[in-house]
């Protein structure tokens, strides 16, 4: 009943029992890591199925339209039939592509996402290894999935593909620094890079002391960030089909594939899983100190909702100019994330107790959620009065660029 009720001592009595059985020590942690690695495998490709599913209904929904609903009830087996035409597919190598890189791009993706997993807290002290660098070790780790876009790209020797992989540098490089910055603020108010330290430090007031609520102008720089490196719209310039012909996975087809598009949802639900923790209390609900189990049902709750609001934003917003993008990520996400950062700074330091620390916090971060809506809001005039229209490829004035013959 124990287990049952707190979810983490389930590695400890399986631990127990091995041994129990005459398996040495070290042989039953290694079983026991080799089964919960085993378990979030088996999550994992379980949770793409419902994933994907759940998206086409709920862009169905906003389109005017079912979504799938022939595969089984209500759809559900849409996603089932998609991934076994994926795995009768064949698998293509282009001749003049480096093999071992070409190859690796897929499996390090998913790798790359699958790793974070481990840092994630679903219920008081459940979760894979709380470090307590857990904050660093999810930004470390974010640059990996980065490696493994630029890999495809160079790999797959295709000008399209490359250009993707390009894009990255652009792209993911550039949101990431607001997104630092977001979790950095976090970091400073928490006093701790435990993510199971900065979920217990969200406890109390109803709710209202989530991060979201106290430090909105961190919240919105790490949802928006989200969406760029999760390659979601409005910011998936990395596979612009009718720009670069599906960008860096061009090339792939088959398993290959479906390996890129497990890691694409995989990583938005990572994402997901990331701002619950640093902004929306992670397991924190009521009733959770006496049943720790209802935590991972709160923690879900919440994931969903977030992915909910990606869904939103990608069935809703167009996509973005590449200097539009790079626009809104250097001359707005950064400064505000250093004001984030700042303000941050300043109302910890000032006297008075928590309770004032907090109010002024969170008047200084919506002051500067309101500057930033007000400079997007001006950029956005601007550029419907033609102040900020790019600049065009030919002119009459200059004259078609020179041809060599």
């Amino acid at each position: 009943m124990d287990i049952i009720l707190d979810p983490s001592r389930i590695g400890a009595w399986l631990e127990g029992v091995l041994v129990g059985w005459g398996l040495a020590p070290g042989l039953a942690v290694f079983i026991n890591l080799t089964i919960r690695a085993t378990v979030i495998l088996i999550f994992a490709l379980i949770l793409v199925l419902g994933l994907i599913w759940l998206e086409r209904k709920v862009a169905g929904r906003i389109q005017d339209r079912l979504g799938p609903n022939r595969a089984g009830p209500y759809g559900l087996l849409q996603t089932v039939a998609d991934a076994m035409k994926l795995l009768t597919k064949e698998d293509i190598t282009p001749t003049a592509a480096d093999k071992v890189t070409f190859n690796a791009a897929p499996v390090l993706a998913v790798f790359a996402v699958l790793m974070l997993f481990g840092a994630i807290p679903l219920a008081p002290h459940f979760v894979g290894a709380d470090m307590g660098i857990g904050a660093l070790y999810i930004v470390a780790l974010g640059s990996i999935a980065i490696m493994s876009v630029l890999m495809a790209g160079w790999g797959s020797n295709n000008k399209y593909a490359l250009l993707g992989g390009f894009r990255v540098v652009a792209q993911l490089l550039s949101y990431e620094v607001p997104m630092i910055l977001a979790i950095l603020s976090v970091v400073i108010v928490a006093s701790t890079m435990s993510m199971n330290g900065i979920a217990q430090a969200q406890g109390g007031l109803a709710g209202f002391g989530w991060n979201a609520f106290i430090m909105p102008l961190s919240f919105v720089l790490y949802f928006v960030s989200a969406l760029a490196e999760g390659e979601r719209t409005p910011f998936d310039l990395l596979e612009a089909e009718s720009e670069i012909v599906s960008g860096y996975n061009v090339e792939y087809s088959g398993m290959k594939f479906a390996w890129f598009y497990l890691a694409f949802f995989l990583n938005t639900f990572i994402l997901s899983a990331i701002a619950t923790t640093l902004f929306l209390g992670g397991w924190q609900g009521p009733f959770v100190e006496q049943v720790p189990l209802l935590g991972i049902f709160y923690f879900g709750i919440k994931v969903i909702f977030v992915m909910y609001l990606n869904m939103w934003v990608r069935a809703t917003f167009p996509r973005l100019r590449i200097d539009q993008m790079m626009n809104l990520a250097w001359k707005v996400m950064v400064p505000l994330g250093l004001v984030a950062v700042f303000t941050v700074a300043l109302a910890v330091k000032l006297p008075g107790g928590p309770i004032v620390q907090t109010v002024a916090l969170f008047v200084l971060q919506l002051g500067g959620l309101v500057l930033g809506l007000g400079v997007v809001g001006r950029s956005l005039r601007l550029a419907a009065q033609g102040g900020s229209a790019p600049m065009p490829v030919f002119s009459e004035k200059i004259g078609p660029p020179p041809v060599r013959i």
